[in-house]
């Protein structure tokens, strides 16, 4: 590890030390359960059902744990409140972070809760035309059916991607401090296997 990266390691730690007092003791737990599928029957109508299935999913998509790492700029979003990244960082070329500032740096391979500092091996952000920042949960479930603003992946994948992706499931053990986004994983890929199985249709 060079004197650059040990500097920014170093205030990296002195930041989240700083704010861990301000933090609980352990994770706040959930915001909120999600409906099952099976829920959503008593919607006759397809179209309006699949529609509805999406917004149950949308608590998820919409949370801090998953808003924080899809921001509509180029710094990551923390805490439960979505502020802006401290110390100040940039997302890089390939969203892993700039050259001087690896998000690597600080975020390890887990959790590391004596600092309250968040983990996973694979932390980054989301590239930019996948920002779901500001955006409504019916403009999301456009983009996210949009192989231009996906990452080129088709229904499948996404719900491959959103039900077994380990970085996706830290929203569900987020550690010191965080709430976790609602429900579970598992209760997510069934309301979005039930939703592309009615037709995909997006919540107005």
């Amino acid at each position: 590890m060079n004197a650059a990266t040990r500097l920014g390691l170093l205030v990296s730690m002195t930041f989240a030390l700083a704010l861990a007092p301000a933090m609980s003791v352990k994770s706040a737990g959930p915001t909120a359960t999600l409906a099952t599928p099976e829920s959503f029957s008593s919607i006759g109508d397809t179209a309006a059902r699949s529609a509805a299935l999406f917004a149950e999913a949308g608590k998820v998509l919409t949370s801090a744990r998953c808003v924080n790492c899809h921001p509509a700029g180029d710094r990551p979003l923390q805490t439960d409140a979505g502020r802006l990244h401290q110390p100040p960082v940039e997302r890089g070329a390939d969203g892993f972070g700039a050259v001087s500032a690896r998000c690597s740096t600080c975020h390890q391979g887990a959790n590391f809760d004596p600092a309250g500092m968040p983990g996973h091996a694979h932390w980054h952000l989301a590239p930019r035309e996948m920002a779901w920042q500001g955006k409504t949960v019916g403009e999301i479930c456009v983009q996210v059916k949009d192989p231009a603003r996906n990452g080129g992946r088709t229904l499948a994948q996404i719900h491959d991607h959103m039900t077994n992706d380990s970085l996706v499931g830290w929203a569900w053990a987020p550690g010191y401090g965080r709430a976790s986004a609602p429900g579970t994983q598992k209760e997510l890929g069934a309301l979005l296997d039930a939703w592309i199985k009615t037709g995909a249709v997006c919540p107005t």
